[in-house]
């Protein structure tokens, strides 16, 4: 028996890509997932898009929050309601292959892994391939993703069945990475698959984009979340910044 994937999507004023995200998702080789929308209080045309594909098909569900509370809140707002045997994730700009989920669950089930990403490439605003591509890791524990995530949002998929829901940390930003870390306190790796199975979108307003104010962003998951030494959390942090702003690795 095929089991069902939930596919957690919050967005944001994100109406000029998101028909794109949803199409890669109903172009899935794999058919059995619902796919869970959640409006954090979009005031452009997010919810006419959406409510264009929910009329056409029954798997896509579209959820408008009444206060903008973040992604954070957003994605625990989908994640309550899933009723999947598997969860994944899939940022509102970015795109899957069409062999996404059917790949990455015969590796799961044949592997017996709980968790697991892929490798995936990077696009422009407008889907233009940058040809960069970021190969994921054959498996990275709590350490290793404290010291550099090799972890793709969009590429990410668990088993619910073996593992629960979890909650995502209520960060702005980074509540990604708290949410792996939050995972890897149970479950010892997240395996990667060397396939590249989705396109992250860069744009010019991400949230992600300003590196400098993402130092603080950090520093809050290392000491508020993660409960790091002052010590251990200043070192991740300079760390981060070698890789991150001076392009040293």
């Amino acid at each position: 028996m095929k089991k069902l994937v939930s596919i957690i999507t919050p967005t944001y004023n994100c109406a000029k890509f998101i028909g794109k995200t949803i199409e890669s998702v109903i172009a899935q080789t794999y058919t059995d997932w619902e796919l869970l929308i959640t409006d954090d209080c979009s005031v452009d045309d997010t919810e006419q898009i959406v409510n264009r594909y929910v009329i056409v098909d029954s798997r896509i569900k579209y959820i408008k929050l009444n206060e903008n509370m973040g992604a954070a809140m957003a994605r625990n707002d989908a994640i309550r309601r899933a009723s999947g045997e598997y969860i994944a994730f899939l940022d509102s700009d970015d795109l899957w292959n069409k062999d996404k989920l059917e790949k990455q669950l015969k590796y799961m089930n044949k592997n017996k892994y709980n968790i697991t990403c892929t490798s995936y490439t990077q696009i422009d605003e407008e889907g233009k391939a940058t040809n960069k591509i970021f190969k994921s890791k054959n498996k990275t524990n709590y350490n290793g993703l404290l010291l550099n995530c090799p972890v793709g949002n969009s590429t990410v998929m668990y088993n619910v069945e073996k593992l629960g829901k979890f909650e995502v940390p209520n960060i702005r930003k980074r509540n990604d990475d708290a949410l792996w870390l939050k995972i890897l306190r149970k479950e010892e790796y997240i395996y990667g698959i060397k396939d590249v199975l989705m396109s992250y979108r860069i744009r010019s307003n991400s949230l992600s984009r300003n590196k400098l104010d993402l130092v603080k962003y950090h520093w809050y998951l290392y000491r508020e979340i993660e409960h790091l030494s002052i010590i251990r959390s200043l070192f991740h942090i300079c760390y981060w910044g070698f890789i991150k702003i001076l392009h040293l690795k």
